[in-house]
């Protein structure tokens, strides 16, 4: 008898089990991803770890610095059919100082769409200092078609940042939000030109008080 015949079933089944586990990791991975952004974003949200913002637990510094320091805005797109834009494209501020900014969203689709906003800051040493007061990210926000709507975000620079030896002749902040589509959405309509990432950084504006 052959040899190779008789074992030829062994190496099937073999064969089979390494498929099955190469598709259960490949599944089991995919899973894992999607999970790991809102974690990740649950994390970051709270310790202000690789840039994001954290979050504030009181609306006021315990005092304001007499020293002057630059918050950039930053606003992109990632799959949003949306016009999504810093009313300002800075403001200088004291640090401790609490600040009223604004950003802007135009829904350009031709029916209703819903985006949900991540954010972080630049340098990423300045996150943890970066307190947020009141946002509109990891929110779900629908908008009608051509509907515009005002998104205000109130923060402070905590005055131990100036502590850091890294950080203690910071002069510049960027803050930067980034618009994405929210899973219940029905796919974009090839025949609407929408750009897949757009970065906007040169608007100018006003700040609201």
């Amino acid at each position: 008898m052959n040899r190779d015949t008789v074992t030829d079933p062994k190496k099937k089944n073999t064969n089979r089990i390494v498929a099955g586990v190469c598709v259960a990791f490949f599944g089991g991975m995919i899973g894992m991803a999607y999970a790991a952004v809102p974690l990740y974003a649950m994390f970051c949200k709270a310790t202000g770890y690789g840039g994001t913002v954290k979050r504030a637990t009181q609306q006021y510094a315990d005092r304001v610095l007499d020293r002057d320091i630059t918050i950039r805005f930053d606003a992109n797109t990632a799959g949003v059919p949306w016009q999504f834009q810093p009313v300002a494209r800075s403001v200088t501020i004291k640090i401790g100082e609490t600040t009223q900014a604004h950003y802007s969203a135009t829904n350009k689709f031709s029916r209703a769409f819903t985006g949900r906003a991540t954010f972080n800051v630049q340098p990423e040493l300045a996150g943890p200092y970066f307190n947020k007061v009141e946002c509109f990210c990891f929110t779900d926000t629908t908008l009608k078609p051509g509907e515009t709507l005002d998104m205000p975000v109130v923060f402070y620079v905590d005055p131990d940042i100036v502590n850091v030896p890294e950080l203690k002749d910071l002069k510049t902040i960027t803050l930067s939000y980034t618009m994405f589509p929210v899973e219940k959405n029905k796919p974009v309509a090839s025949s609407v030109p929408v750009e897949r990432s757009n970065k906007i950084s040169n608007t100018e504006g006003s700040l609201g008080g």
